[in-house]
């Protein structure tokens, strides 16, 4: 960094600047490089201006940072020490950058003089997150903020002197600075069958928009538009029939990533597609019919109520027709639990069982899943983080991999910030996706089970209690009722069911399309 100030001056200033952008929550991981970045905050957060968590699992600090800044809007900045502590937050900071998050990762770095000498901890850290704008002067982090729509990397060189007994004072938060909604407004004709196709963190503006056309939604679990006039049930299931020959146009909004029929749907070149968003969120490479806009707006809608009914009336058949599928119990228990509160879900099988269960056009939710990328990476941290910027109910859902692959995401200090949450495991030992996909056909059994279904056999119950975790093992009947009750704390609730039977409810799911 050019600015020739002692490493508590430049501290200070990095509060200072984080306070004009409005932030509220903060994350650090501990480290020598990044002491003076860590005390100015702990400062901060004892004048109660910036909430602090603390965690020492770096990549599990910045789905933390991810989580808060899902469920908040607000950029939420995470600070390393330097060296492997800052590629630690790559995995959160690429699921940021797909999926457009604010999370500012705030990297303490050795001077630059010493960049290609053997010094300690000292790699090159610029430039370490392809794609992600980068800063390395505090003055330059408004003007990112401002012209970005995701995550931040403000590297920032620290000489010795690292920390001095200092003074911590900070101005009280005026938060006057606003990001108005922008964009041009994109009016098509009301001509042509219309079905919208809302993937994660869709515009909401699309649900009114779609009501007064009389388009159906294919609105994924963490689209916001669940619960839209329009939206119907099972939809990439209703795709595997006859109605899609009848579409003429598509609007599509977010990043739909969650079934190959959507995704099939929005790669045809043969009907004209509009996008709300842009290359970055469409789930392919868009060819000459595809339309970018930031709105959508109707030309003098006059809805055919005949082409929405026999949308609505074929995926409500098919939902119906799954209500005694057992594999889908626990995803139907743990929707209805969360009510109109926070509901957090993990990758792979969770989320499309959800989509198939979850009720439309009645009041949802609020979804959040790590779409960008769609890992099961740091679920739990993006899950503690969420329920921490939230108030009311807040529900996980994840699979035993993904649990077990961000365990460390129950790792924290018994004094740091921690929500009423309950993660519920739906536990199959294993990769039980795998077993709807190509490589679970018979051909591949020999194989299978060690290199795709990977059971572990790992005790969730004792991982649970190193962290000290409240757990309980439940019956798939039980579960509603332990639901019923709001935790007080972090609670997880383990629900073993077995793999088998997935590629079959597959194969029923498939057949009912054809109906």
């Amino acid at each position: 960094m050019s600015e020739q100030l002692r490493a508590v001056d430049i501290a200070r200033r990095l509060v200072t600047a984080l306070l004009a952008q409005e932030v509220t929550d903060a994350v650090i991981s501990p480290g020598s490089r990044s002491g003076p970045l860590a005390l100015a905050l702990h400062a901060a957060d004892d004048q109660g201006l910036i909430r602090l968590h603390v965690r020492v699992d770096e990549r599990e600090a910045g789905f933390l940072a991810l989580g808060l800044a899902k469920a908040s809007g607000r950029l939420t900045p995470v600070v390393t020490t330097s060296g492997t502590a800052v590629a630690n937050l790559h995995p959160a900071l690429l699921e940021a950058l797909h999926s457009r998050i604010p999370v500012l990762a705030i990297t303490a770095d050795r001077p630059a003089r010493l960049r290609g000498t053997g010094a300690n901890q000292t790699t090159t850290q610029p430039g370490m997150f392809p794609g992600v704008t980068q800063t390395d002067r505090i003055t330059g982090l408004a003007g990112a903020v401002r012209e970005t729509r995701g995550p931040i990397h403000l590297n920032i060189e620290l000489d010795e002197p690292l920390v001095e007994s200092v003074s911590w004072d900070f101005p009280q938060n005026s938060w006057s600075m606003s990001r108005p909604e922008s964009g041009v407004v994109h009016t098509i004709d009301d001509g042509p069958r219309t079905i919208v196709v809302a993937g994660d963190d869709a515009d909401p503006g699309l649900a009114a928009v779609a009501k007064q056309a009389g388009w159906p939604i294919i609105a994924e679990p963490s689209s916001g538009l669940r619960g839209a006039p329009t939206s119907i049930a099972c939809g990439r299931v209703v795709l595997g029939s006859r109605m899609i020959e009848r579409i003429e146009r598509i609007v599509s909004a977010g990043h739909p990533t969650l079934s190959r029929p959507v995704t099939n749907l929005l790669t045809r070149t043969n009907l004209p597609i509009v996008h709300v968003g842009d290359a970055s969120t469409f789930p392919g490479v868009a060819g000459a019919n595809v339309t970018f806009a930031d709105h959508v707006a109707v030309r003098s809608p006059s809805p055919d109520p005949e082409w929405l009914r026999s949308w609505i009336q074929a995926g409500d058949r098919i939902q119906n027709a799954l209500l005694d599928a057992e594999q889908l119990t626990v995803a139907r228990d743990v929707w209805e639990a969360a009510g109109r509160g926070l509901l957090v879900l993990g990758s792979s099988n969770v989320i499309r069982d959800v989509d198939l269960v979850a009720p439309v056009r009645t009041p949802a939710p609020r979804v959040l899943a790590n779409r960008g990328l769609a890992g099961i990476d740091g679920t739990i941290s993006t899950a503690v983080g969420a329920a921490l910027g939230h108030y009311g109910r807040a529900i996980a859902l994840m699979g035993d991999l993904t649990f077990l692959h961000g365990a460390n995401g129950l790792l924290m200090g018994p004094i740091e910030p921690c929500p009423d949450l309950t993660i519920v495991v739906l536990n199959d030992d294993g990769g039980g996706i795998f077993h709807t996909l190509e490589q679970g056909a018979p051909e591949y059994a020999t194989a299978f089970e060690r290199v795709f279904g990977t059971p572990t056999r790992t005790a969730i119950d004792a991982l649970c209690a190193a962290h000290g975790v409240r757990h309980r093992l439940v019956e798939v009947d039980q579960l509603s009722a332990y639901l019923s009750r709001a935790p007080v704390g972090l609670e997880v609730l383990e629900v073993r069911v077995p793999r088998a039977g997935r590629r079959a409810l597959q194969s029923v799911v498939s057949g009912l399309a054809a109906v």
